[in-house]
C-alpha cells in the first residue's frame, strides 16, 4: 500500500518514555554553511516537554535550540511496506536500495518499492532483544568487487557480541559468496542489549563501526577500558585488522583498533560531506541522548559523565555532566530522541537542506533535521511525526531523495513535492 503525506512545517511534540526502546522526543537539523531558505531564528524550540533532570548545559545552544521549518514544498511517501524489522539501508549504484532485516535477512528494494526475496548466504545472527542483522555498508569499490559489509550480533560460547562480516553479492543477487566474519568485539557478554551496529567507510577505504557497552552494570565500565572493544568507535581494514594511523597503536593495554571510546550505544555514524568530520549519535539513559563530533583518541565520557539519569530515577555514577579530559556532546536531548541511523543531505532538490543532518528517532517517532554551523547546532525541525513510526535508518538515494526505514516495515521516500 502506498500512502502520501504532506509534511507539516513543524510537527508537534510527542509523548515520551525513557529507554532504548522507550526513548522520547527528538530534534532535527543539518550542518550547513548557508541555507538562505531556512529560518532558524523565529521559532521556539521544538521540545516543550519537561526535562528529566535540572542539569545545566555546558554551553549555550547545547540543548533545546531554536526551532526551524522548511520553506520548500516537500513530501514523504511510503513506497514499500512488509519489510520485517528493517535495520540498515544503503543505496546501490543503480539507485535501488539494499536493506537489512533484524531477524537475519537482506533484501533489495526497487524504485517502485518491489522487494526481492531474501538474499541467502548470511551468517546466523542472534536476534533476541536488540540484536540481529544490523547496519551495512557497500565497499567503496562495490561496482567492481560487489563486496558488502555488515554488523550483526554473533553467538559465541561466552555469550553474544557485535561482529563485522563481509561477502560478495552474487551476479544474480540471490546470495552472498564467501561470507565470513572479519572482526568480533570482545569480550562477549550473556545479554541482548546495546550492540551499537552502524558502519561507514572513511576516505582511505577503512571501516569505521560502532559498538555498545552492552547495557548491564557489569559491562558499563568497559566503555572506559581501552583493553575492551565495548562502547567504542572502532576503525579496521577490510580484512578486520587495526587500520594504520589509529590513535592507540603501539600503546600498552590499549587495543589498536580503537578510534574513540566512552560511548553508550551509538547507532548513528556519518561523515560531513564538506568537512569530512565524523558525526555520531548515541542513546543516553533517561535523558542525555547525544550528538558528537568524533575525533581520534578522544574519550566521550560514558558512564563518567552524562546528561541523563538511570531509568529508575537515580543519578548515573557521581551524577556529573562535565569533567576535564572528557568530551562534551555538541548537542543533547532531554527528554530523549532515541537516535538511530543518520545521514547528511547533499541533494539538489531541496537546497535549504544542504549539509543538514537527518536523524532517525525511535520512541520519538519522527525524523530530526539538525542545522549545524561552525560545529554547533543552530536549529532543529521535526519531520514525519504524524506517521507514528519508529524511524530506524536513513540514507540518500542516487536520485538525491532521502529514504528512511521504520521498525514497522515501511520504506519512505522524502523529496520535493
Amino acid at each position: 500500500m502506498k500512502t502520501k503525506l504532506t509534511i507539516s512545517l513543524l510537527t508537534i511534540s510527542l509523548g515520551l518514555t525513557a529507554c532504548n526502546s522507550n526513548h522520547a522526543n527528538s530534534n532535527s537539523g543539518s550542518d550547513s554553511t548557508s541555507n538562505p531558505g531556512t529560518d532558524t531564528t523565529s521559532y521556539p524550540p521544538v521540545e516543550t516537554q519537561k526535562a528529566n533532570t535540572d542539569y545545566k548545559p555546558a554551553f549555550a545552544g547545547q540543548t533545546r535550540i531554536a526551532g526551524a521549518k522548511t520553506t520548500s514544498a516537500f513530501e514523504g511517501k511510503v513506497i514499500a511496506e512488509g519489510l520485517k524489522s528493517p535495520w540498515g539501508i544503503a543505496a546501490l549504484p543503480d539507485g535501488r536500495l539494499l536493506i537489512t532485516e533484524k531477524e537475519g535477512d537482506m533484501r533489495i528494494a526497487a524504485a517502485d518499492g518491489k522487494l526481492s526475496e531474501p538474499i541467502k548466504g548470511l551468517p546466523a545472527v542472534n536476534s533476541s532483544g536488540q540484536g540481529g542483522l544490523l547496519g551495512l555498508g557497500l565497499d567503496p569499490d562495490f561496482t567492481t568487487n560487489r563486496m558488502v559489509y555488515w554488523v550483526f550480533s554473533d553467538n559465541t560460547p561466552a555469550g553474544t557480541l557485535t561482529a563485522v562480516a563481509k561477502g560478495k553479492l552474487s551476479a544474480d543477487e540471490k546470495s552472498f559468496e564467501d561470507a565470513k566474519v572479519i572482526y568480533q568485539a570482545t569480550p562477549a557478554h550473556k545479554g541482548n542489549l546495546h550492540y551499537g551496529g552502524r558502519i561507514v567507510f572513511d576516505k582511505e577505504g577503512n571501516i569505521i563501526f560502532s559498538t555498545g557497552e552492552r547495557s548491564d552494570l557489569v559491562t558499563r565500565p568497559l566503555a572506559q577500558d581501552l583493553n575492551a572493544a565495548l562502547g567504542k568507535i572502532l576503525r579496521i581494514t577490510k580484512d578486520g585488522q587495526p587500520a594504520p594511523g589509529n590513535p592507540f597503536i603501539g600503546k600498552a593495554n590499549a587495543r589498536p583498533e580503537i578510534y574513540s571510546y566512552g560511548h553508550r550505544n551509538p547507532q548513528g555514524l556519518a561523515f560531513h560531506p564538506e568537512t569530512g568530520d565524523l558525526w555520531e549519535t548515541e542513546f543516553g539513559p533517561r535523558g542525555g541522548d547525544e550528538l558528537n563530533k568524533i575525533q581520534a583518541g578522544k574519550n566521550y565520557g560514558w558512564p563518567t559523565i552524562t546528561y541523563g539519569i538511570e531509568y529508575k530515577g537515580d543519578k548515573v555514577g557521581a551524577g556529573i555532566q562535565q569533567k576535564d579530559g572528557l568530551e562534551q556532546p555538541i548537542y543533547y536531548w532531554d527528554p530523549v530522541l532515541s537516535p538511530s541511523g543518520i545521514t547528511f543531505y547533499t541533494g539538489q532538490n531541496i537546497p535549504e537542506w544542504k549539509n543538514n543532518l537527518f536523524i532517525c528517532g525511535l520512541s520519538s517517532t519522527h525524523i530530526a533535521r539538525i542545522i549545524l554551523k561552525d560545529n554547533k547546532v543552530v536549529g532543529e525541525e521535526r519531520l514525519l511525526g504524524s506517521e507514528g513510526q519508529r524511524f530506524r535508518d536513513i540514507t540518500q538515494g542516487k536520485d538525491g531523495a532521502l529514504y528512511a526505514i521504520t521498525d514497522l516495515g515501511r520504506l519512505y521516500k522524502i523529496d520535493k513535492k
